[in-house]
């Protein structure tokens, strides 16, 4: 997503009250606990679920900065399980940890992890917001996902479109201020529907991306087909031949069937989910 803040690493970040008890803090110490793609200060581990999701604070955040931590462990089965449905797979174990990411403690700081699949990107740092639960779980939601992609489209403009979208879905569009496809649209919107580009951190080809899935959405096709059927494509798939397996339509329609439908919009395009579906997408 659209993150203000400028990135400062090179893995993959996302840029942009519970009823059980929680856990006693417990120090992870120096030197010990998960090896963060960022983070270098001392840890607490706030707790783990079931499903096994370790969640650490740094405790510079203070009372705020543990209440999202609390959250995020009570929240986190609940992800994990709205997450495998989606992929259709069960996720292995994480670690999270909630800290001001790129200075931030509202959010924007973004998250990050540093691989790709469940035993190479689970160690996911996630930006402190205070007061905005719903946040620090979309943003852990957006790093989990690319996980469940097993290696594939983690680093590319459409998987992390679709990474954006399920946190979109699980973290109850709580990210809608990280909107690319707005300034795709600003851009005379390239063309990234026949080709994909290698980055991440492109807000036209993501935006795009956003656009596009939008519109499958809108069209029928659930979060979890699309999903599915991108990880299944592969780093080489585009959106042309993602509406291709979806529709059964030839891919080289896929653009101009888009843009037919985009110039087609009363009131343009003006967020990540411009054909509203949001609603329907499970």
């Amino acid at each position: 997503m659209s993150d203000p803040v400028p990135p400062t690493r090179s893995n993959h970040p996302l840029l942009p009250p519970s009823a059980l008890a929680p856990a006693p803090a417990v120090p992870a110490g120096a030197g010990a606990g998960p090896a963060w793609p960022s983070f270098t200060g001392t840890a607490d581990l706030v707790g783990t679920s079931t499903r096994g999701v370790s969640v650490y604070v740094d405790p510079a955040t203070g009372a705020q900065g543990r209440q999202n931590a609390q959250d995020l462990l009570a929240a986190a089965d609940g992800v994990m399980e709205r997450n495998d449905a989606i992929f259709a797979i069960r996720g292995g174990p994480v670690d999270a940890i909630v800290f001001a990411l790129n200075g931030q403690t509202d959010g924007t700081g973004g998250a990050d992890h540093g691989g790709c699949t469940f035993s190479t990107g689970d160690a996911i740092e996630v930006d402190a917001a205070f007061g905005s639960p719903e946040r620090v779980i979309a943003l852990f939601e957006a790093e989990l996902s690319e996980c469940a992609m097993n290696g594939s489209l983690c680093g590319y403009s459409n998987g992390e479109a679709l990474s954006r979208w399920c946190a979109a879905v699980i973290g109850a569009n709580a990210l809608a201020d990280f909107a690319t496809a707005p300034q795709w649209a600003q851009d005379g919107m390239p063309n990234w529907v026949d080709r994909t580009e290698p980055t991440d951190t492109d807000p036209d080809s993501v935006g795009c991306a956003m656009a596009f899935i939008s519109w499958l959405i809108g069209a029928g096709h659930t979060l979890p087909q699309i999903a599915q059927a991108m990880v299944a494509l592969g780093d080489a798939g585009t959106l042309a031949t993602l509406y291709a397996r979806l529709s059964g339509g030839a891919a080289s329609g896929a653009w101009s069937a888009f843009r037919a439908a985009l110039d087609a919009l009363a009131g343009g395009v003006t967020n990540d989910d411009p054909f509203g579906a949001l609603a329907q997408a499970m």
